[in-house]
């Protein structure tokens, strides 16, 4: 289990946070999370992707987590600052960026860019697990990265 931990739990936090837009509520699913794994392994059949079984209960814990708190605000800027400051490898530079290019994309946005590029979800997977077409997808994966691109070359603040 302590395995399995520490090789999906960068994944599920940062798929959590990026639904739940706060970070003591992506903490919490990260750990109900590993509590449903360990009761319902028994039950998880090995045709499917483990890591996919895994999300679909994140995702579960994420839904029922929003219906419970009715969270609709916006990612708090305080998460992300958070977040991007645990990140060592980044410069200071580098950690402002990525927070405004945060800031700048829509939660869908954020949610496609993260499961693509952060968990190494297929896009065809992302397009499943959002109940989305998977051309809906990709438009909205490459408007994103549009998005973010136009904002590092030219380096000016809008909003979204």
């Amino acid at each position: 289990m302590e395995l399995l931990y520490r090789c999906t739990a960068k994944n599920v936090y940062g798929y959590a946070l990026s639904m739940l837009k706060s970070t003591a509520d992506a903490e919490d699913v990260l750990h109900d999370c590993y509590v449903q794994v360990f009761q319902k392994a028994r039950f998880y059949r090995s045709e499917g992707k483990p890591m996919a079984w895994i999300l679909t209960i994140v995702k579960n814990l994420c839904r029922d987590a929003m219906r419970k708190r009715k969270k609709t605000d916006p990612l708090p800027d305080g998460d992300w600052v958070a977040e991007l400051a645990e990140q060592k490898h980044l410069s200071n530079d580098e950690r402002l960026l990525l927070d405004e290019c945060m800031k700048r994309l829509s939660d869908e946005e954020r949610m496609i860019i993260v499961q693509h590029a952060v968990i190494g979800f297929k896009h065809q997977e992302i397009a499943d697990d959002l109940d989305l077409p998977l051309s809906t997808v990709l438009s909205k994966y490459r408007r994103a990265l549009m998005k973010l691109r136009t904002a590092m070359l030219k380096g000016d603040s809008y909003d979204v």
